[in-house]
């Protein structure tokens, strides 16, 4: 495989989800998937056509082997995944009671992931890609994480590669809600395209109008804020430009968890493509709203045929308000 255009870096994991409307109490029998909200982005990327990568640090367990394999077999190259015999491979529990209420249980703390430190980052891999895609899970998971993350952020920069930052909040990692707005506010200072949840940049800036939150998240003449709004759309804001893209409808939603990964890969695949940024964001809320329609985090990530189907399928009265 040539360099990818996209490398990401994160913990996946692998998840044991109940069948729908009963509660892990239960459930005497579950399905196993995997989830991890870098990979999922760097699986949506291949599909959709862009070369991706993935890097990140597995258990040498049948669970680490597991997800290698997976994450390979959809095109994505892990040729800078490790294994430790260290730490195990972290899974989590997902019960849906309902489409609008599910629960998600992490067993995630000390796992081969939380082990990654900054000499785990091949400089020449980050140094060839385009962009850099990074979250803000990962720097909660252990101080070397932190480390791990900015030392990946600081090569890229300095080699013109740009980064781009979903701040994907899990508070329940994090040691107060102080540390993670500090934390977070710094990598975003440090991005090129933030794509934040408009609770997220609520959260980041103290600021409830949405406008008004992706203006004070603009530190540098050079950034771009794409705010996701839910089923609205998404807003975006740059130097020069702003503007709302409407969102698709979506006819019934099955699974809320993964639209934001999906958002993203639709958001950079059309980046890499050279296309403006109204046109990127049209096509995240594209992905977002297929992924909500399925079960599970990649299940439901569109090939390229499939977007381009659903995208010359809808028509929407207003396509962009500025």
């Amino acid at each position: 495989m040539n360099s990818p255009d996209v490398v990401t870096l994160g913990e996946t994991m692998v998840l044991f989800s109940t069948a729908d409307q009963i509660s892990l109490e239960y459930a005497h029998h579950v399905e196993k998937q995997f989830a991890g909200a870098e990979s999922n982005v760097a699986i949506a990327l291949s599909r959709l056509g862009v070369q991706s990568g993935w890097m990140s640090k597995l258990g040498d367990d049948p669970f680490g082997r597991y997800l290698h394999k997976s994450i390979r077999g959809e095109g994505v190259d892990t040729s800078e995944v490790t294994f430790t015999d260290e730490a195990p491979t972290s899974i989590f529990f997902k019960e849906k009671v309902s489409a609008q209420n599910v629960n998600v249980y992490y067993y995630r703390k000390n796992s081969a992931a939380s082990l990654l430190r900054p000499s785990d980052v091949s400089e020449a891999y980050v140094t060839s890609a385009r962009f850099l895609h990074v979250t803000g899970i990962t720097p909660a998971l252990s101080e070397s994480c932190k480390e791990t993350v900015f030392h990946a952020i600081r090569l890229a920069r300095s080699n013109g590669v740009k980064v781009v930052f979903d701040p994907n909040i899990r508070f329940k990692l994090w040691k107060n809600h102080e540390e993670a707005r500090e934390v977070l506010l710094k990598i975003a200072s440090l991005s090129d395209y933030l794509l934040p949840g408009v609770d997220e940049a609520a959260f980041l800036t103290g600021e409830s109008d949405y406008e008004k939150a992706a203006n004070a998240l603009l530190t540098r003449d050079d950034q771009t804020v794409i705010m996701k709004l839910g089923a609205e759309g998404a807003y975006y804001s740059a130097k020069n430009e702003s503007g709302k893209v409407s969102g698709y409808p979506v006819k019934q939603v099955v699974d809320p968890i993964g639209a934001g990964d999906g958002f993203a890969a639709g958001v950079i695949s059309s980046l890499v493509e050279g296309c403006s940024i109204p046109e990127a964001v049209e096509r995240g809320n594209a992905v977002g709203s297929f992924v909500v329609q399925m079960n599970g985090d990649v299940e439901g990530l569109p090939t390229r045929k499939q977007l381009e189907q659903l995208m010359n399928s809808e028509k929407r009265s207003t396509d962009v308000e500025r």
